[in-house]
């Protein structure tokens, strides 16, 4: 702003300066369809700065614009080559920085300068390209061999609706759904060889990785529960060595389908390879409680 003192017996400049532009921030939140909100936009501006007033009064800061996206994606800069990733809840990150507010003729004042009419125009914000892509599929990976029953704890826990069957393979992708703030994806059956391409092959390890934990089923049916776990951390070790690090809860499953004596037996040799093995069944409500409070758990730390 460019204006003069109008008091009687006041002299001046009083222009005040023009307030800064908006910024753009990402924030990361745990419902998968925010992306639908953005599908149609293809523009986002944050509010522009509010011109200087008299009276040295300056003009007030455009509003931030804070774009809400699923925990676990990715900003491509298209513009920078810069990539930044949002990996809990309530983070945030700067993309745009918006534009410095211009300065108004009293800043401009000076000793041979008293009535300056000089002013200088407002800075414009940052512009950038930007392509979002949702890399982390899920905080929990459930995983095991075909039929053990990882799509029915998926629907039991969350609204997912997994296509539940007897028989192989009856998931032939990720089915995810939500827990609260948690991410759980329902990994399609592995079998010896997945790594080497078998089955469904080393498509779904990959999704495998991007998880923080697992909750590994192995049926109450199976004759060998123990050459079962096994045999899925042989797969997961020989694609990479680094799954085996991941935080693991050892569930054993359909045990509705088996009487207790075998039950405990089975359920002995699998605590002897992973400590937190437990039994599960989803007619089993205090099994399902238990699981619960694991969830809970694990939700509390993905909180900033």
């Amino acid at each position: 702003m460019v204006s003069f003192n109008k008091n009687k017996g006041a002299l001046g400049p009083t222009g005040g300066r023009g307030g800064n532009g908006g910024n753009i921030l990402f924030t990361g939140i745990s419902d998968l369809s925010a992306f639908n909100a953005l599908r149609n936009q293809k523009v986002f501006k944050a509010e522009d700065g509010k011109n200087g007033r008299h009276q040295l009064n300056d003009g007030t800061a455009g509003e931030d614009l804070i774009i809400k996206v699923p925990v676990g994606t990715v900003i491509h800069n298209l513009t920078t080559g810069v990539d930044q990733e949002l990996i809990k809840i309530g983070e945030q990150v700067l993309v745009a920085k918006g534009g410095h507010g211009g300065k108004g003729n009293f800043l401009f004042r000076g000793p041979h300068s008293t009535s300056p009419k000089r002013f200088q125009e407002g800075l414009p914000g940052e512009r950038f390209d930007i392509r979002l892509e949702l890399k982390m599929i899920a905080d929990i990976g459930i995983i095991g061999l075909p039929n053990v029953g990882k799509s029915s704890l998926l629907n039991e826990l969350t609204k997912a609706r997994s296509k539940v069957a007897n028989y192989h393979f009856t998931t032939l992708e990720p089915h995810l759904g939500a827990y609260y703030d948690l991410i759980l994806a329902d990994i399609p059956g592995l079998i010896e060889g997945a790594s080497e391409g078998k089955g469904l092959g080393i498509k779904f390890l990959r999704h495998i990785e991007r998880t923080r934990v697992l909750f590994h089923l192995i049926s109450a049916e199976s004759e060998d529960p123990v050459k079962d776990y096994k045999a899925i951390r042989k797969e997961l070790g020989a694609y990479n060595k680094l799954l085996l690090e991941k935080d693991e809860y050892l569930l054993l499953s359909k045990t509705d389908m088996s009487d207790s004596v075998t039950i405990k037996k089975k359920l002995a040799k699998l605590k002897k390879l992973n400590k937190n093995a437990s039994v599960l069944s989803i007619h089993d409500m205090d099994a399902i409680a238990s699981v619960q409070k694991i969830l809970n758990k694990i939700a509390k730390k993905k909180m900033v």
